[in-house]
C-alpha cells in the first residue's frame, strides 16, 4: 500500500493527490497534514470533512469556512492554499502576516516549489479558516 493510499482513505480524493507530479504530492500531502494537524489541536475546530470542491481537495469544518489545496499544470512551479474569496480571510492575513507569504488576489495563498513555508504563521491561517464563521464579526478575526 502506497503512502497515499494509508492516508487517505476516500478513493476519489486519493486519486487527485495520485495525479500530482511525485513532488507536488509532496508539498500537498504537507499542506493536508498542517489542515488535519490544526483541527486536531483546537478542539473548537471538531471534525473536518475532506472532499472535492471543483475538482480540488477540500477541508471543512462545522462553523467554519472551506480550505482547498491544489496544483495546476499551467503554473508547474506553484501550489496553493485556497480561502473563500468571498470572506476577509486573506485581507486579514496581508494585515497580520504581510508580506511573508505571495497572495493570489483574495483567494490563495501561493507557494513555489523552493519556499521555505513558514508553518506556525500558515497554521494560523488555515485556523482562522476553519473558525471562520465563529469569529468573523471580530476584529481581525480575534488574532
Amino acid at each position: 500500500m502506497s503512502e497515499i493510499h494509508s492516508k487517505i482513505h476516500n478513493k476519489i480524493i486519493r486519486e487527485v493527490f495520485e495525479f500530482y507530479p511525485l513532488l507536488m504530492r509532496k508539498k500537498l500531502l504537507f499542506l493536508r497534514e498542517l489542515i488535519y494537524a490544526v483541527a486536531a489541536q483546537n478542539s473548537e475546530i471538531g471534525e473536518l470533512e475532506e472532499c472535492l470542491k471543483w475538482g480540488e481537495p477540500s477541508y471543512l469544518a462545522k462553523g467554519g469556512s472551506t480550505v482547498r489545496i491544489n496544483w495546476k499544470s499551467s503554473s508547474s512551479e506553484h501550489y496553493a492554499i485556497y480561502f473563500n474569496c468571498k470572506t476577509i480571510l486573506i485581507e486579514t492575513f496581508k494585515e497580520l502576516y504581510g508580506d511573508i507569504f505571495c497572495y493570489e488576489g483574495n483567494r490563495a495563498i501561493v507557494f513555489n516549489v523552493n519556499d521555505e513555508i513558514p508553518v506556525i504563521a500558515l497554521k494560523h491561517c488555515i485556523e482562522l479558516s476553519l473558525r471562520y464563521h465563529r469569529i468573523k464579526h471580530l476584529p481581525l478575526l480575534g488574532a
